[in-house]
């Protein structure tokens, strides 16, 4: 073959082959989505999943399906994506305790976050409550300290899981106030909330999302807002630093990741189609009123976003000393 043939069939190919990789990129989806999210029905992380995921699936032209695998503190959900083609179709609601806290905390988890998953989007920022049950007899901040000062070891707070951040934010507190509360562990936030609502557990630090209709409805008081601002929802619930704790702000975070070698055509269609769907008036209203700040970040600002993360919530923990028991 001539050497001018052999240009124009290699050039033939070349065009073949990038016209098959832009057709597989506009075909993305071609089947149904899945979030997988680590903890139980109710959380704030599966309310905010379930927001979105409708417009989404209007956008994608495909069904958005829910999938939650509680456990590990969000571990068995990213070992469910991990195990899943990478293919852009099964997705992780990834967390502040399963990327940022629980590699300072765990010395073996099943899997690296840095190397193992990739960053899509950021959805929101998400601040914490301080919450206790009505029946506790504290009406604020100091009342809770003193309270539990004049009974050590009795009072008990509850998390969606160990090293999640409502765990690291009732650590913080015993750190800062120097105050002894023992730690209960649930796989995820609904059953956690629960046993606060039923009086079985005293206290939780959980987000507004999830938390804000039993407050309104006077099922739980919130004491304080673990934020370096008060909510727009709750403008006179002062915030755990102006109630006497300074520099207690742990705001968290939840977001999309998918699994490593997953093509960057499906991660950027996602994360256009997520931000989209958070500008949605309707949208980031209802995520503002719940205490949640949309954010919809492109890839690589979610992963420089990640690392800084990640070095913030180490400095905590060393800081505190945190361990888990």
């Amino acid at each position: 073959m001539k050497r001018r043939q052999l240009t124009r069939v290699l050039g033939a190919l070349t065009l073949s082959f990038s016209a098959t990789l832009a057709h597989a990129a506009d075909a993305f989806p071609t089947k149904p989505l899945r979030i997988i999210v680590g903890f139980s029905p109710g959380g704030s992380n599966d309310i905010v999943a379930r927001i979105i995921a409708p417009r989404l699936a209007d956008a994608l032209g495909q069904p958005v399906v829910i999938d939650n695998r509680p456990g590990a503190g969000g571990n068995i959900a990213a070992s469910a994506v991990l195990s899943s083609p990478a293919d852009g179709h099964t997705l992780l609601m990834c967390t502040t305790g399963t990327l940022s806290i629980q590699p300072h905390l765990l010395p073996s988890m099943p899997f690296d976050p840095e190397k193992d998953l990739v960053p899509v989007t950021q959805i929101a920022n998400a601040p914490y409550l301080l919450l206790v049950n009505p029946q506790l007899p504290v009406k604020n901040v100091q009342g809770l300290i003193d309270y539990a000062k004049s009974k050590p070891g009795e009072l008990n707070f509850a998390s969606s899981g160990n090293g999640t951040g409502g765990h690291l934010a009732g650590e913080m507190l015993k750190t800062k106030a120097h105050i002894d509360m023992v730690h209960v562990a649930y796989k995820g936030t609904g059953t956690a909330m629960a046993d606060v609502l039923s009086g079985q557990v005293s206290v939780i630090f959980d987000q507004p999302v999830s938390s804000l209709p039993n407050v309104r409805g006077g099922k739980l008081r919130a004491l304080a807002v673990a934020s370096p601002r008060r909510l727009p929802g709750l403008p006179d619930v002062p915030t755990v630093s102006e109630s006497g704790v300074p520099d207690f702000d742990p705001v968290t975070w939840t977001g999309l990741c998918a699994a490593k070698n997953t093509p960057q055509a499906a991660i950027d269609r996602v994360q256009r189609e997520v931000a989209k769907v958070l500008a949605m008036p309707d949208i980031a209203q209802r995520l503002i009123q719940d205490g949640l700040e949309p954010i919809g970040s492109k890839p690589q600002d979610f992963r420089n976003f990640l690392a800084a993360d990640k070095r913030k919530w180490g400095d905590v923990i060393q800081q505190g000393r945190i361990k888990l028991e």
